[in-house]
């Protein structure tokens, strides 16, 4: 059987540090070849306050990554795929059996989910039915990423993202100091996702998200597949989302 090989893409900085190294680790343990690309091929660096939790004041056990989170992306910062990247420019979609796109949503994110060429490499990946696989904002990206027929490649299909209700918790308990951290942009990610659907019902939001899920807790993650599609809305979601995109990409 051949190496499978995964694209994961990144912005120079701010991306989620669990969105990224969880699925990360889980597609390395299984033997998947992780190609990591960022803007200008240079190694790229999460939000730091996604690690250090400064500036969430008692939310911050609560915002941060977790124990499983901050291991993980310890062990990618510290992996040779990380360390060198490709750049955007170099990326071809027949390269690879799939991509898997993080969020974050910090403002270093806006070159990521504003990216032409990002947008354009995932039209290919669709139109040539490989494995996509998108968490929180990184559903933004998919959304905006429009195929030939003028429709966002997300037209027809189920998905879900960043719930507003999550969204707009995160920003109104931290909004009087860290002013719109948390609000990307004004409209909402699951606005925006749902305006990209043919019908507002294809965005799913699932569960009441409490609790972040696990290795040894999958049940608490939520994911929608659709075809060659997955979808998930949070770093609570990690987990389950890796498994499931690892199972269909090796199916």
């Amino acid at each position: 059987m051949s190496v499978k090989k995964v694209l994961i893409p990144l912005p120079g900085t701010d991306f989620d540090p669990t969105e990224s190294a969880v699925p990360w680790r889980i597609l390395t343990k299984a033997g998947v070849q992780v190609v990591f690309a960022t803007p200008d091929g240079k190694a790229a660096s999460c939000d730091p306050r996604m690690i250090s939790g400064k500036g969430l004041g008692l939310l911050a056990p609560v915002l941060v990554a977790d124990k499983n989170g901050q291991a993980a992306y310890r062990s990618m910062i510290a992996s040779a795929e990380f360390v060198n990247p490709i750049s955007w420019d170099h990326i071809k979609a027949e390269d690879y059996d799939g991509v898997l796109l993080p969020g974050g949503h910090a403002p270093g994110m806006k070159e990521y989910l504003e990216s032409k060429t990002l947008q354009s490499v995932i039209v290919d990946f669709f139109e040539m039915h490989k494995l996509v696989g998108a968490i929180c904002h990184g559903v933004v990206l998919v959304s905006r990423s429009v195929g030939k027929n003028g429709q966002s490649v997300l037209w027809g299909r189920v998905t879900t993202a960043l719930l507003k209700s999550q969204e707009l918790l995160a920003w109104s308990l931290t909004c009087l100091w860290l002013k719109d951290y948390y609000r990307t942009y004004p409209q909402t990610v699951e606005d925006e996702v749902t305006a990209s659907l043919r019908t507002p019902g294809d965005f799913q939001t699932g569960p009441v998200a409490l609790l972040r899920d696990s290795a040894e807790k999958l049940n608490r993650g939520f994911v929608v597949e659709d075809r060659n599609y997955l979808s998930a809305r949070w770093p609570g979601d990690a987990h389950l989302f890796a498994t499931k995109y690892l199972q269909k990409l090796l199916t």
